[in-house]
């Protein structure tokens, strides 16, 4: 059972990353988010309270990674939710907004984990977010498309090299409440929802916590998109 480690957010400065970081130091947990602007990054920790406490690193920097995550002790739980959307198409392909994407998302979350081995335990858990455009990709989502299909990769292999330890991923669907999506049009994705409502952060939160806590799951791809991908 996970004990008295920390919950780190990797992504834990702004939206879903920050509602799970909000979630854990509710429940009296020790936290650490993570924010590529120091000042901005303790701004934040502040406000959510708690034990709370920002690293300041980029995951499209790998090489520094270590070196930021050296302060922190044993950790329990890890998320990583950081993420950065790109319109990459192939016609006016950007090699350097590509490179970017690849490295924040394969390389960055990697060495994430490589850097806190040490730190993590049989009983730690991960959960890394993907996203539902690795399956219903569009017009210029080639380069998220596939950086997001690699992530239902990764848990796979690193389930198996890291067992017992848990390894998970999470595609969340539309989030309606979200930062980015709550002022925009979202009639025409409600409509192609069989639960008639649209995803809700709280969904997203209850369902990181489960990945990390129920004991026998492992390995998966956990889609939250209220069954919009089968329509």
């Amino acid at each position: 059972m996970a004990g008295d480690g920390a919950v780190v957010v990797i992504g834990g400065s702004s939206g879903l990353g920050r509602a799970v970081a909000e979630h854990y130091a509710g429940a009296g947990r020790e936290v650490v988010i993570s924010c590529r602007d120091a000042d901005r990054g303790a701004a934040i920790a502040a406000a959510i309270g708690g034990r709370t406490r920002n690293v300041t690193l980029d995951l499209a920097n790998p090489a520094a990674i270590a070196d930021a995550l050296a302060g922190i002790g044993a950790v329990d739980y890890l998320v990583i939710s950081a993420i950065d959307r790109d319109d990459n198409r192939v016609r006016d392909y950007d090699i350097d907004r590509a490179i970017n994407l690849a490295t924040l998302k394969l390389v960055g979350y990697t060495e994430v984990i490589h850097a806190l081995l040490d730190r993590l335990h049989d009983d730690s858990s991960v959960v890394l977010f993907g996203g539902l455009a690795k399956d219903r990709p569009y017009p210029g989502s080639t380069t998220v498309s596939t950086v997001n299909g690699g992530i239902s990769a990764m848990v796979v292999t690193l389930a198996t090299e890291l067992a017992p330890m848990r390894i998970n991923a999470l595609h969340p669907g539309i989030v309606g409440d979200s930062p980015f999506w709550k002022d925009k049009p979202l009639d025409h994705i409600l409509a192609r929802t069989p639960t008639k409502r649209l995803v809700q952060m709280t969904d997203i939160v209850n369902a990181v916590q489960f990945l990390l806590e129920n004991p026998s799951v492992n390995a998966i791809d956990l889609r939250v998109d209220g069954g919009w991908m089968i329509m």
